[in-house]
């Protein structure tokens, strides 16, 4: 490099070394780490009551009943009870129970007040079955026990500085459930579309947050031997290198996936409008909608609506290590039902877009694993890739996310995982342009 084209760097050098070594950023960076270990320790007991009440509605309560499983009706009084319990915190209580998870995991951050009906809608609805994931709830409470901390200093740090411990907040909590803090800071870092100066401050604080928190999460677990909740594929398909007919298929169903993906969220759309008048009886009416939904798979395929409810972390795991358990009528049904249920519910119930959609990435992809040519491993890496950068908008934070879920397996995969994680963007920006629903980052960290 010439001396040239060093130069700039040299001039830009100084002041940031100076921001990093000050005292108030210091400062910062201690307080990001202190605040880690809390927002850690409150999505710990977030998520495995979450996954105790969900384990009692959906297995425990259906043997108490007789059956060896819900049967096919079971989603349609949990959902209306889920309406019924949602309705009056989205029309009622500060915060509305969170952001409608249509619009992403973004927005600005949410205060204490605010974060009392975000956890009251996620603890009552999602372990009933509302198709949607724990993760933008777990991020409205990282950032409200964040802003609580400050305000516990009784001294003001400035609006940017408090902005930026909001989004560490998050990002700690994102981080429990998407595999640590590498992810969290590859979603840091491309959502916020920022270089230079200005990325490195952002980062650090969410590096030092989420990997205190990952540390805290993650000691708890083996400590409690509770269940985390956390999105994690415990044993994946065999490992083949990806070939020319993976591809071949492969960049096709990823297409297919952002077309199915960027549909349902056209439906959350109209959701919204239906729901934005008379918001507390069409709330039922929608959750309703998802119950009878649910059950149609049930109905439809015989087995148990438990495939198609809830966030779908837990039949993801399933379908990775058994993937030639469900047949390719019964994954089609599956991406169906569970498609329409979860469109629904992105336009009127409360919980994250992410979970639900990966699963219904990989279902679509498994159900192509069948043409000639086209690998069950590389169908799974395309199907997780696909739907994640589909519903995030975030093409890099999906490749990410996909390589840490299939392990051992991604090494080789890695090709096929970055190409259908971009054949899924670009395809998701032009039908959004056409459908004026193009997919936005999911967050945007204030800067």
């Amino acid at each position: 490099m010439s001396a040239s084209a060093g130069a700039p760097a040299e001039a830009a050098g100084p002041p940031l070394r100076e921001t990093l070594l000050s005292a108030g950023y210091l400062r910062l960076l201690l307080l990001s780490v202190l605040i880690g270990v809390p927002v850690a320790l409150a999505c710990f007991f977030f998520v495995s009551f979450q996954h105790e009440l969900q384990h009692w509605v959906w297995e425990s309560l259906p043997r108490q009943a007789g059956y060896s499983a819900a049967p096919w009706w079971w989603p349609l009084p949990a959902l209306v009870l889920a309406g019924l319990i949602l309705a009056p915190i989205v029309t009622r209580m500060p915060g509305a129970g969170g952001h409608l998870p249509v619009n992403g995991l973004g927005g600005a951050p949410i205060g204490p007040r605010a974060m009392v009906s975000v956890v009251l809608a996620a603890l009552a609805t999602l372990p009933l079955g509302v198709v949607l994931g724990p993760e933008a709830p777990l991020m409205a409470v990282g950032s409200g026990l964040a802003l609580l901390a400050v305000r516990a200093l009784r001294r003001p740090i400035g609006a940017k500085p408090t902005a930026l411990v909001a989004t560490a907040g998050s990002t700690a909590a994102i981080s429990t459930i998407l595999g640590g803090p590498v992810v969290a800071a590859v979603l840091v870092v491309e959502a916020a579309a920022l270089g230079g100066p200005q990325l490195v401050m952002l980062l650090l604080p969410c590096l030092l947050a989420s990997s205190a928190g990952a540390l805290v999460f993650t000691g708890f677990g083996h400590w409690t031997g509770l269940k985390i909740g956390a999105l994690s594929l415990p044993s994946v398909p065999p490992d083949v290198n990806p070939d020319a007919g993976d591809f071949l298929w492969g960049l096709p169903a990823a297409v297919l996936i952002a077309v199915l993906i960027t549909g349902a969220r056209l439906l959350g759309r109209r959701t919204v409008a239906f729901t934005a008048r008379r918001t507390a009886t069409r709330t039922v009416l929608c959750a309703a909608a998802v119950g009878v939904l649910l059950s149609a798979y049930g109905l439809s395929t015989g087995r148990s609506p438990v495939d198609a409810a809830l966030s779908g972390q837990i039949a993801l795991a399933q379908l990775a290590a058994h993937p030639h358990a469900l047949s390719v009528g019964t994954l089609v049904l599956l991406v169906l039902w569970k498609g329409l249920a979860w469109g629904v519910a992105l336009g009127s119930l409360r919980g994250g877009p992410i979970f639900p959609s990966v699963l219904l990435g990989a279902a679509t992809a498994l159900a192509c694993a069948g043409l000639p040519g086209f690998g069950v491993t590389p169908a799974l890496s395309v199907g997780i890739a696909a739907a994640a950068a589909s519903v995030t908008g975030l093409p890099l934070t999906s490749a990410v996310l996909a390589v840490l879920l299939m392990g051992k397996d991604a090494h080789d995969q890695m090709p096929l995982i970055v190409a259908a994680s971009v054949v899924s963007f670009v395809v998701t920006q032009l039908l959004g342009r056409k459908g004026r629903l193009a997919a936005e980052p999911q967050e945007r960290p204030a800067t």
